[in-house]
């Protein structure tokens, strides 16, 4: 029985994962939590794309997994199991368990996954991602323990099994030992943004939607004042008309007689030019998430060496990630390995971050090969000599 399950009923499935509906009534959002640091941080990756995209960039390019048993008579059945356990209600594979767990950690600071196992404890019924952001996790009795507490709550949840908890904390420090979210520090950088785009938009309401000042002069005849207010009203509606029929895609001509003026509202009026502060910000964005700006379509200038450079820099912090993960993913699969009546642990690769990858660690073993065989000639040569 999963650990965030509600209670436990008799119509529940073998598997304890089915009960989906019943987790979500405990971590049912209150206005505190609305307040949260981490709704903070969920509201930011809806209203400022370029963040979600950096986060979903760096879960595909952390790249995938593979779990070797040390024993190789269990591997057809650990290649089974990671390729179709469930994950929660709708997941397949161990792969997409760490992909959530990820962008759990990324997003949130940490991640808290479970391992749900069946009736009898025969077998592991499935994988759940419990939603961080309805916890309040803190330090337990000791420093080497963690309580959860549902938010708005003093009483922590009782744990019966916490061996079959999955926790793993990202950038954890002193003040903060369960976790530093990659996104603390944007939301005040994003607010600006957001306003910036928020003025542009009105911008354009005012200035793109062309709106006109039309003003009828009356000359200095007494015939030509005592109508004015007439003749005024009758340049109103034919204005009104032709500006009507143009929603329609008839055009027509106005024709006033008189001095009669017309003015586009706003046209004198010069826009403020956005790109260097957006880029600016943008630029503190994608510093802090770490991504290079050609991954995400932005063509700023830069040379091939510092292309290159950019890439090394993504790599050391995706093996960074990878070895968060890693721990959580030989967790999984040993738990698999000792019902299976495995005694034997498990090892964790992980694929190549991409092709430039193979190409530098073939050139690499190139040149090594290379200095070997100049040192095996220079030493037939002394050989030779002697």
């Amino acid at each position: 029985m999963a650990l965030f399950s509600k209670s436990k009923t008799k119509t529940a499935p073998e598997t304890g994962i089915g009960t989906a509906e019943r987790r979500e009534s405990i971590f049912k959002l209150g206005p505190a939590a609305e307040q949260s640091e981490r709704e903070l941080y969920s509201k930011l990756r809806a209203e400022v794309p370029i963040i979600d995209a950096c986060i979903g960039k760096i879960i595909r390019l952390t790249g995938g997994i593979k779990a070797e048993a040390v024993d190789p008579r269990f591997q057809p059945a650990l290649d089974g199991f990671v390729r179709s356990v469930r994950v929660g209600s709708s997941g397949r594979g161990l792969q997409t368990f760490l992909d959530c767990y990820l962008d759990s950690m990324l997003t949130y600071g940490c991640a808290l996954g479970e391992i749900v196992f069946g009736r009898s404890r025969r077998g592991i019924a499935g994988l759940y991602i419990a939603p961080v952001k309805r916890l309040d996790i803190r330090e337990g009795s000791s420093p080497l323990s963690i309580q959860y507490f549902p938010c708005g709550s003093r009483k922590p949840l009782k744990i019966s099994h916490p061996e079959n908890l999955i926790f793993t904390a990202l950038s954890p420090t002193p003040e903060s030992p369960c976790g530093v979210s990659v996104l603390r520090g944007l939301p005040g950088l994003s607010a600006i943004l957001l306003r910036i785009y928020e003025c542009i938009g009105q911008n354009f309401d005012r200035v793109g939607n062309v709106r006109y000042a039309v003003t009828y002069k009356p000359s200095g005849d007494n015939g030509d004042r005592s109508f004015a207010r007439e003749r005024a009203k009758q340049i109103a509606q034919e204005w009104s008309s032709g500006m009507s029929a143009l929603k329609n895609g008839d055009v027509r001509d106005f024709v006033a007689v008189g001095d009669v003026g017309i003015k586009v509202i706003g046209a004198d009026n010069q826009v403020l030019d956005t790109e260097i502060p957006v880029r600016q910000l943008l630029e503190q964005l994608i510093a802090k998430l770490g991504i290079p700006p050609f991954l995400l379509g932005l063509s700023w200038s830069t040379s091939e060496r510092m292309s290159a450079q950019q890439s090394d820099i993504l790599t050391s912090e995706l093996e960074y990630y990878r070895r968060l993960l890693e721990p959580a993913a030989a967790q999984i699969c040993n738990a698999f390995l000792r019902l299976s009546g495995s005694a034997d642990g498990v090892r964790i690769d992980w694929d190549n971050i991409n092709l430039q990858d193979e190409s530098e660690l073939a050139l690499a073993r190139l040149r090594r090969a290379q200095a070997r065989a100049v040192e095996i000639s220079n030493e037939k040569e002394e050989r030779i000599s002697v």
